[in-house]
């Protein structure tokens, strides 16, 4: 049961929704804010969007009078804030001025874009938008071992999906000659030197503190490495170290790596260049070469924001305003790229395509309208607050969108036979969808009809259902097959079933995504495989068509015969 706290907050919170959307009240945008500000809720959600969903209905039964009333005697410091907030529910920017506003999303393309890739380019495009600014699709791309040219089209091709339009596409490994420039630039200043310390000697140098010998090399030595670097040394041999402060506080600070050696053919650019920058350092560059106003990034990069001024210091570059957010992540599935490389490539799941996965193809296939992701986000807001959003929050937003325009089937799943005595043989007309805008089918009914078998589990001989749509049924006799006898057509108040009818029936698989992991081990039961019967109509539907299979969920066509539950 929900406690008094709890049930005055969400008062409180519905009656401010509310007097923000005109008098109407949304559930789904109230539960985000309840789990933001109670995160430990998350495991009783389904309890408290039922709680807001009463609440909701009462509230909007009000005038906005009465709501603004009752939100003064409950809640008075909520009504100073302002009534409407923006539409797109993020902060300004600091420091911003209309027209002028760059931001920038700089994927590394060795991988598939997730939910978490998803926030970031959305807050950036969102940013652009309230300021008739720009944004940037930047592939960070100077790592060759990890890159792939599928992975630069999946991203497009996700971004391209969410109905984000970047103004400019641009590759970091176009700009090499200009960060070799910067690079030397560092070198000149005593900004950077040429470390050729074994690896392990640097992680141990960097975790004690200790300055190396290679630090104090003159001019003539540094340069005569780093033109060795582009011919000579082997990977791992030597690398270009920032000039740092290795008794910092803030390790990053520990003369981090600027330039390594990776000899390996890259997508785009081949074997033309084998001395690449280090994110930190592209990312500084970049960013102030390609007239950022504000580069905002995931609150796990905040500690190496000292190094990035740092860098844009040394080379005395334009100086962006970076800013970060909270990572949006979900109980149960992974967004890191390792996690989900590894569960592709230990067989665990097929692709990045998997519909329990969080990458945007896998959502895409699972049925989630990217609309419903773009509201999800900006409903979370821009903080840095660790919060796991609870996947319902973006399943409900979804359902909204989809139950308007997904017609309704009957499916049964291990299916038990029906034979109904003295049964009418009659066409039976079924709406589509609850909204007569959907038309109706036609269904040819005899006395035969396949049945859910847990509707068949529940049946007792003597008791009454009611086949949806078509007549009452009287059980006389349960077993590996029901005999029931026709009870006539009107409206009663009895246990109403889904049914398909024999010769009408059509074979159907649906994959049920379940959570991937539970307490960091991978669920070995996370894709139910459910087998059944639908009607004959699903033929008619198309790969991506949704579909309400009444009492089971909404379905995303997947292929000939086979759907994925979206959810219920």
């Amino acid at each position: 049961m929900t406690d008094d706290e709890t049930k005055s907050l969400v008062r409180k919170f519905v009656l401010k929704n509310a007097l923000e959307h005109d008098g109407k009240a949304r559930s789904d945008t109230v539960i985000a804010k309840i789990i933001g500000l109670k995160p430990e809720l998350r495991k009783e959600v389904r309890m408290i969007l039922d709680e807001i969903n009463v609440v909701v209905d009462d509230v909007n039964k009000l005038n906005i009078n009465e709501q603004k009333a009752d939100l003064e005697r409950i809640a008075p410091e909520m009504l100073v804030q302002e009534h409407k907030e923006q539409k797109n529910a993020l902060p300004p920017l600091p420091n911003a001025e209309m027209c002028k506003v760059v931001t920038r999303f700089p994927p590394e393309p060795n991988g598939y874009p997730h939910i978490g890739h998803a926030k970031a380019v959305i807050i950036d495009e969102e940013y652009a938008k309230m300021y008739d600014g720009k944004l940037i699709l930047r592939f960070d791309d100077t790592n060759p071992l990890k890159e792939k040219l599928e992975y630069y089209d999946a991203i497009k091709n996700g971004i391209e999906w969410l109905g984000v339009k970047p103004h400019m596409i641009k590759n970091t490994s176009d700009d090499m000659e200009l960060i070799y420039k910067y690079g030397t630039q560092m070198l000149e200043i005593d900004a950077a030197y040429v470390c050729m310390c074994a690896i392990n000697t640097i992680r141990e140098n960097r975790r004690n503190g200790v300055e190396c010998e290679c630090r104090h090399l003159d001019h003539g030595h540094n340069f005569e490495r780093w033109e060795k670097m582009f011919s000579e040394y082997e990977p791992s041999q030597a690398v270009v170290r920032f000039n740092g402060d290795m008794k910092s506080e803030n390790t990053v600070m520990r003369d981090p790596t600027l330039f390594r050696i990776i000899d390996a053919e890259h997508p785009l650019q081949g074997h033309k260049y084998r001395v690449w920058p280090t994110y930190d350092l592209a990312t500084s560059i970049e960013d102030s070469v390609d007239g950022v106003t504000h580069a905002i990034r995931t609150k796990e990069y905040e500690l190496r924001n000292e190094l990035y001024y740092a860098i844009i210091d040394k080379l005395q570059l334009r100086k962006p305003l970076m800013m970060e957010f909270s990572r949006l992540e979900f109980d149960g599935i992974p967004v890191s790229k390792r996690k989900i490389k590894s569960l592709i490539e230990e067989g665990l799941v097929k692709s990045w395509n998997d519909p329990r996965m969080p990458t945007l193809i896998g959502m895409k296939r699972r049925g989630i309208l990217p609309q419903a992701i773009r509201e999800f986000i900006l409903t979370l807001g821009f903080t840095k607050a660790n919060t796991k959003p609870p996947l319902d929050v973006l399943e409900s937003i979804n359902r909204k969108m989809i139950d308007p325009s997904s017609i309704r089937l009957f499916f049964v799943n291990n299916p038990t036979i029906l034979h109904v005595k003295n049964a009418p043989v009659k066409n039976i007309k079924i709406k589509n969808h609850p909204d007569a805008y959907m038309g109706v089918r036609e269904v040819k009914v005899n006395d035969t009809f396949y049945i859910a078998g847990d509707d068949a589990k529940k049946m007792k001989p003597g008791s009454e259902v009611r086949l949806i749509g078509a007549y009452n049924v009287k059980i006389d006799n349960v077993g590996e097959k029901i005999i029931g006898t026709y009870n006539g057509d009107e409206l009663r108040n009895i246990s109403k079933i889904q049914w398909v009818s024999k010769n009408n029936e059509v074979k159907m698989t649906i994959m049920v995504p379940k959570t991937l992991y539970v307490d960091e081990q991978y669920n070995s039961t996370s894709l139910e495989i459910i087998e059944g019967y639908s009607e004959s109509y699903v033929s008619r539907l198309k790969p991506d068509d949704i579909a309400q299979f009444i009492r089971f969920g909404f379905c995303r066509i997947d292929s000939s015969n086979v759907a994925i539950l979206t959810h219920r």
